[in-house]
This record gives structure tokens, C-alpha cells and sequence, in this order.
């Protein structure tokens, strides 16, 4: 399922909606080596990920890879083992992001890893569930109050990926954690809000409206599924679901304990006049 647009109208311009879609494509485009060619571009961008991503091992023991010793250095070799790509060598690794970013701060990381992708399929996706579900969060919550709430979401994300992974050496990067914080708070504020979506039948994709509460939560489903299977996996996928679940579950929580008190959920007609 794909969500181009919720028939949901907005009270106001969501500036910060706006405001946080421009900043994640311009990281993606200015910031990160994305537009960058060359044979080791791919390296180039790797390198970028692990000086600027979340990555929960650093997290776990207050400092970068780079100063790791021994113990970092065999949680790289076993990370990148399961990944299945080519094989690293932990200290060589220790000793080029010494080299590279020898200051990276791991708390640092967990905002800066908010607004990274890791490619084009990766930013447009966050960046069209962000702008479809957005700005009616951001009318609920204020300008103000929905920065607060996108990045808190986005820490709640975090945390708990790093609850089922702590000590992974693999950079954590994107804003599917915050955004799925968004759409939390919007299936339980609009459940009833008519969803124009994309839905695959075979080799056929059609256009159907679907109410929130079934695009949302299927969404949610497939990755609570995706996380629990990935559990036993003895390969990992590279995909933090757990964040998506985190980042989903916290929006949901605030708004059923924080929004619930100021008047409650809005009630949509199922076919409103302008499509949002």
C-alpha cells in the first residue's frame, strides 16, 4: 500500500511539515556524497553513514567506533559477517574512521541520523508519508510542538532498536522512526480519514480510498511482523524495524495521553469536499 493523499483538510500552511521535508532532501542532496561519482562513491557514502548515523554500540559505551579497542573491533567483524557483503577487518576499520571523524559524538548522532537516507527509494518514501500525514498532526499539535514531537519521536525510534540491538555496529540512518511517530498520532486522531492509495494486485496497481485505521495499520502490522521475524534471522536485513514500531507506538501513546485532553479526535467525513 501507497499513500499519495488523505482527504483530511488542512486549517493551516504546515510550515514545519514543509520545513522538515526540505531540510531531509537537502542533507540527502547537499550534505551526504549522494550526487557524488566515482568507483568508490558507494565507500564515500558508507563512510559518511558511519561518522553521521546512529550507530547503538557507540551509543551503549559513550564513545565512536574509532576508540572502541578490541570488543568494537569484533562487533564490527560479526555485524558486517551477517550482513553477507565483504568481509571487515575491525581494527582497519577502527583506524580509517579514526582518520576520517575521530570527534563523531554518538549523542550527536541520534538527531543527525534523523534526516540521512540511505537512497532515492528511502527519502522519497519518509518524505511522502511526512508530507500526506504531516500537516494535520502539525494543525493538532502547533508549530512549535510538532518539532518537539518529530524528534522526540524519532529518540523513542531509536530507542528501542537500540533495546533489541544494542550493540550493533551498523549505522541507523533515516527519518522512519519520526515519521512513523507522525502517523501514530494521525491513526488515532483521524482513524476514519479517507486515504487515497496505491495497492498492488498482482501485476496491476489501482487507486482505492481506504480509511486510515487500514493503511496505518496495516502499515504498523507489517512491521511488527517484519521485526519479530527478523529476531531469529540468522542474516540481517539492514531494515530497523523496531524503530518503525517505536517511533509509531510513542506517536500513537502521546496523542491518546496528551491530545485526547485537548477535545479529543476530529471526526472526517468520508467524503469531504477537497482532498488535503
Amino acid at each position: 500500500m501507497l499513500p499519495l493523499r488523505d482527504a483530511n483538510p488542512r486549517l493551516k500552511v504546515p510550515v514545519v511539515t514543509l520545513l522538515l521535508i526540505g531540510l531531509n532532501v537537502a542533507a540527502f542532496l547537499l550534505w551526504q556524497p549522494t550526487l557524488r561519482g566515482g568507483d568508490d562513491a558507494e565507500f564515500e557514502q558508507q563512510t559518511f553513514f558511519w561518522c553521521h548515523g546512529l550507530i547503538p554500540f557507540e551509543v551503549a559505551h559513550g564513545q565512536p567506533l574509532a576508540r572502541s579497542g578490541r570488543e568494537g573491533a569484533r562487533a564490527i567483524e560479526n555485524d558486517y559477517a551477517q550482513l553477507g557483503g565483504p568481509q571487515i577487518a575491525g581494527e582497519e576499520l577502527q583506524a580509517y574512521l579514526a582518520d576520517e571523524c575521530p570527534d563523531k559524538s554518538p549523542w550527536l548522532s541520534v538527531f543527525t541520523s534523523m534526516f540521512l537516507h540511505g537512497g532515492w527509494l528511502h527519502i522519497i518514501g519518509n518524505m511522502l508519508f511526512l508530507w500526506v500525514f504531516g500537516d494535520n498532526v502539525e494543525d493538532r499539535l502547533g508549530k512549535i510542538g510538532f518539532v518537539l514531537f518529530y524528534l522526540a519521536g524519532g529518540v523513542a525510534a531509536g530507542a528501542l532498536q537500540f533495546v533489541f540491538a544494542p550493540d550493533s555496529t551498523i549505522p541507523n540512518v533515516g527519518a522512519s522512526g519520526a515519521v512513523a511517530a507522525v502517523l501514530g498520532a494521525y491513526l488515532f486522531l483521524y482513524p476514519r480519514a479517507r486515504v487515497l492509495t496505491g495497492v498492488a494486485l498482482i501485476f496491476l496497481w489501482t487507486l482505492v480510498e481506504l480509511p486510515a485505521i487500514v493503511v496505518l495499520g496495516f502499515w504498523f502490522v507489517l512491521q511488527l511482523f517484519s521485526g519479530f521475524a527478523g529476531l531469529g534471522a540468522e542474516v540481517n536485513s539492514g531494515v530497523a524495524y523496531w524503530a518503525h514500531v517505536g517511533g509509531f507506538a510513542f506517536g500513537f501513546l502521546f496523542a491518546l495521553l496528551a491530545l485526547r485532553r485537548r477535545g479529543g479526535t476530529r471526526a472526517i467525513p468520508a467524503r469531504p469536499d477537497g482532498w488535503g
